[in-house]
């Protein structure tokens, strides 16, 4: 399993505005029929203004497969091209799950 962690940091003051935009995104992935895990995350505590978007995939070629399913998509890359004018910066992280905590 791969966990994918997208870390935008976003302009002064664009927080509500990216998090609002987000909930557009993953609204366009729904009604595309795409069904995804994916955690909108914002920051409490270092760099100000971080916003975290994660996934996690079977594997990296599900990975790929999913992003290029998503570029295909006219509403995502608009919704996307909007989300860009906000955010300064952008990184991508990968990591492997070795195990996840059960709950409870």
């Amino acid at each position: 399993m791969i966990l994918v962690r997208n870390v935008f940091r976003l302009k002064f003051g664009t927080a509500r505005e990216a998090i609002g935009l987000w909930r557009e995104g993953i609204g366009v992935l729904r009604r595309a029929g795409v069904s995804r895990d994916i955690r909108v995350l914002t920051d409490l505590a270092g760099p100000f203004y971080t916003l975290v978007v994660e996934e996690t995939f079977e594997s990296l070629g599900a990975m790929e497969d999913a992003f290029r399913a998503d570029s295909r998509l006219p509403e995502w890359r608009e919704f996307y091209s909007r989300f860009a004018t906000i955010a300064e910066t952008g990184e991508r992280e990968l990591y492997t799950i070795i195990e996840e905590a059960a709950p409870g």
